[in-house]
């Protein structure tokens, strides 16, 4: 029997999972953000639905979704023998829910950017997208370290290799289903041990390897940052980890964290695009993207996003 928090976040449908979505949402949208991803590992776009591998607990599981009336997202079970287990489909429903982000009202980010120089192309453009996260903390933490200092391209490599060599796959109706390598999974390794596999730089290993070894001692979690009391100080407990500077902890707060003002302002996709919309000659200075981003307050990180979407 559905409790009354369940029958507001998400519906059974027969086997099938229906989750209702805001009305500033559109598949197509993220959709479309999600085929941009190069040699992308973790999940797979066919047809107009996205299949993707989900952990709940120790059990993996395989779901398709799919737009449904433009109202609910339709989360299929693909060849799964259990799907009747609560703790599955709260599980895989919450997932799903965080993953695109549906607990955020994008209306006033909407009214404040049909005046803004910067964001009025962006949100006229991808009405409907959201910031598709990261719901894992150490998967988070991993890409924005992977992807320092490289082209996009050679970064989602580096994951695929990663996530083959380490992580656990699962197969359903012929094909091969990828999950992201735990913490757990990579804390008794070394930093050898990973560049073996074709991962980068013996640097960027010793980092994957640190921060798993932390977050698996329960040295550092989600519910840490999320009580850090502000952007700020969330930023400091990252950037105390080595590895982790200013761009990566944004990064990791805006993407996984769903912090609002988190606001990876060194980025070099935000200074193009901005460069891009403006039609400016060369990339802006600091100080013109604080001017320029001041009326953005709490929207920094979807201001952010909408803006890298020109570009990817």
């Amino acid at each position: 029997m559905q409790t009354a928090a369940e029958i507001t976040f998400w519906h059974n449908d027969g086997s099938d999972i229906l989750l209702p979505v805001p009305a500033e949402f559109s598949f197509a949208e993220n959709y479309n953000h999600l085929s941009t991803a190069t040699n992308e590992a973790l999940y797979t776009l066919r047809s107009g639905k996205i299949y993707k591998a989900i952990a709940v607990g120790d059990r993996d599981t395989v779901v398709e979704i799919s737009d449904e009336d433009g109202t609910h997202l339709r989360i299929v079970f693909i060849e799964e023998p259990d799907t009747d287990s609560p703790e599955l489909r709260e599980g895989v429903a919450r997932y799903v829910h965080d993953w695109f982000d549906l607990g955020t009202d994008l209306a006033p980010f909407y009214e404040m950017a049909q005046n803004d120089p910067l964001l009025k192309q962006a949100v006229e453009s991808f009405y409907g997208l959201r910031n598709m996260g990261i719901p894992d903390l150490y998967e988070a933490i991993c890409w924005g370290i992977l992807g320092q200092q490289i082209n996009l391209g050679f970064a989602y490599t580096l994951k695929r290799r990663f996530v083959e060599n380490f992580g656990r796959s699962i197969v359903r109706e012929g094909e091969t289903y990828w999950l992201f390598p735990t913490a757990e999974r990579i804390a008794p390794l070394t930093a050898a041990d990973l560049s073996a596999a074709g991962m980068t730089t013996g640097k960027k290993c010793e980092y994957l390897v640190d921060t798993a070894r932390l977050i698996a001692g329960g040295g550092l979690t989600k519910e840490q940052l999320l009580q850090a009391g502000s952007v700020k100080q969330a930023e400091k407990m990252l950037i105390n980890i080595r590895g982790i500077g200013p761009w990566t902890a944004h990064y990791v707060l805006m993407r996984c964290l769903r912090m609002p003002d988190a606001f990876p302002i060194d980025d070099v996709g935000l200074h193009l695009s901005i460069k891009h919309v403006l039609g400016l000659d060369a990339k802006p200075s600091k100080e013109r993207i604080l001017e320029l981003s001041a009326g953005w307050t709490l929207w920094e990180s979807y201001a952010t996003f909408y803006l890298w979407r020109l570009l990817y």
